[in-house]
């Protein structure tokens, strides 16, 4: 037995934290699904055309709470003790898109439910914005999406409003999906929510106000620039397709790995 800290460090101990690593078992078409990706990315950037990253960044809760990192202050700021959801102004829901081409990242704030819904509205309002300015002469755009999430590739309701959102926009969007476990390889993790992080980090989220001013000013040396919006719009859980979707639907499907690749065509 060790009697004390000095007995510990003699026999070169040291107080270590916990360290997340254990991601699970890998996926036996992992490799495979990441050759294919990226030969879809380079085939789109190549042809000029856009290449988004998506994914939902990690609820805050708006008000008096803890908020992960430090400042530099001449006392610390006091916040609750517990994170109370009810005691809450509200919930922000940042689902993040980066255009890879582009090295630029777009925030929607939302302050309902992460759905299937709040993702393609965000997709819709940033090619309407961004992508239709940007890319004029483009009329298909990638989508590199985590497997889970509101952009779920198991889910029935995110490929059905995929393919309302291509007839309303009319493009074709191709959609790639990520192996399960392997979000972090995913270019808006690493090349834009790091740095969201980075300039929030031990920041009082006291209102809606605040989250889109500080995320605003998210920029690296490599000219990365950001834009945030704010979506009131409420979107319902638990929604379901129509009874004879899978028989309507008109999704194609890949011949490689088709449960992570697929690809919406707008109904002419």
């Amino acid at each position: 037995p060790y009697h004390g800290a000095r007995a510990s460090q003699k026999k070169g101990l040291s107080l270590q934290a916990n360290r997340k690593r254990f991601t699970g078992p890998p996926h036996p078409d992992r490799d495979r699904q990441f050759h294919y990706l990226q030969e879809q990315k380079e085939a789109f950037l190549q042809a000029g055309d856009p290449v988004i990253s998506v994914d939902t960044k990690k609820k805050e809760l708006i008000g008096p709470f803890k908020n992960n990192g430090r400042r530099w202050r001449a006392a610390p700021v006091e916040v609750n003790a517990h994170d109370f959801r009810q005691d809450a102004e509200c919930i922000a829901a940042p689902y993040g898109i980066y255009d890879v081409g582009r090295n630029h990242g777009l925030v929607y704030v939302g302050i309902s439910a992460d759905t299937a819904e709040f993702a393609t509205d965000a997709i819709r309002h940033w090619w309407r914005t961004q992508g239709k300015k940007h890319y004029p002469k483009s009329g298909r755009l990638l989508i590199l999406a985590d497997a889970g999430g509101s952009n779920n590739c198991r889910h029935h309701i995110f490929k059905s409003d995929l393919q309302e959102l291509v007839d309303d926009l009319g493009i074709t969007i191709r959609v790639a999906h990520y192996p399960t476990y392997c979000s972090k390889f995913n270019p808006i993790e690493r090349q834009f929510f790091s740095q969201v992080t980075r300039t929030c980090q031990g920041i009082l989220f006291d209102t809606l106000e605040t989250v889109v001013t500080l995320m605003r000013k998210t920029t690296t040396s490599r000219r990365l620039r950001t834009t945030v919006r704010v979506i009131k719009k409420f979107y319902e859980t638990g929604r379901k397709v129509v009874n004879d979707y899978k028989e309507m639907q008109r999704i194609r499907f890949d011949d490689v790995l088709p449960k992570w690749n697929y690809t919406a065509i707008p109904n002419c």
